[in-house]
């Protein structure tokens, strides 16, 4: 786990900076009463929604793109390394815990809670600033993806399009000890 972060710490890093920049721009409103942020929490359910929504549908996608990017590395004419693939299968596995946990959120969100008379008053605050930490964090979530898969089809770049020299490359010593 511990060179899974330092593999991906420009990209980590990127995704932290984001959540702790939108979680201090969400501390910065103040103390609010249960009745406000009950009325904030109706007013906010729908960008909620739909940024779990895009998320997932993102999430998604990125899925599908990296199938791609796994036919056009091992199509290509270089070869690559398999530290390669292991980047590839790194951003698929934070891709697919960011798809099902802004999967589980957009369920969460649509539970009808503001319209419950049994909630107390105090707990509405309380869901209003977890619903905005939990959306900051799958943001910086989606941004570390973003940057990971950014890192990689640069180096896809470098590699097949540009045909430069790239760590990811394997020698002719390592192809020949690999061909025994």
């Amino acid at each position: 786990m511990l060179s899974y972060f330092k593999k991906n710490k420009k990209s980590i890093y990127g995704g932290l900076i984001a959540t702790a920049f939108t979680i201090i721009a969400v501390f910065i409103l103040g103390n609010l009463s249960g009745y406000e942020a009950k009325n904030l929490l109706q007013a906010s359910l729908d960008g909620l929604n739909m940024l779990c929504n895009t998320i997932v549908l993102a999430s998604a996608t990125i899925l599908a793109l990296l199938l791609t990017l796994l036919g056009i590395s091992s199509g290509s004419d270089s070869n690559l390394k398999e530290k390669h693939y292991l980047q590839v299968l790194n951003i698929a596995k934070f891709d697919v815990i960011l798809f099902i946990s802004a999967l589980v959120m957009f369920q969460l969100f649509n539970i009808p809670i503001t319209e419950s008379d049994n909630v107390p008053a105090d707990w509405y605050e309380i869901i209003y600033w977890t619903t905005l930490v939990i959306t900051s964090i799958l943001c910086g979530m989606m941004i570390i993806v973003i940057l990971m898969l950014y890192n990689t089809i640069t180096n896809m770049i470098t590699i097949i399009g540009l045909k430069k020299d790239h760590s990811l490359l394997q020698e002719e010593e390592e192809l020949e000890d690999s061909d025994e």
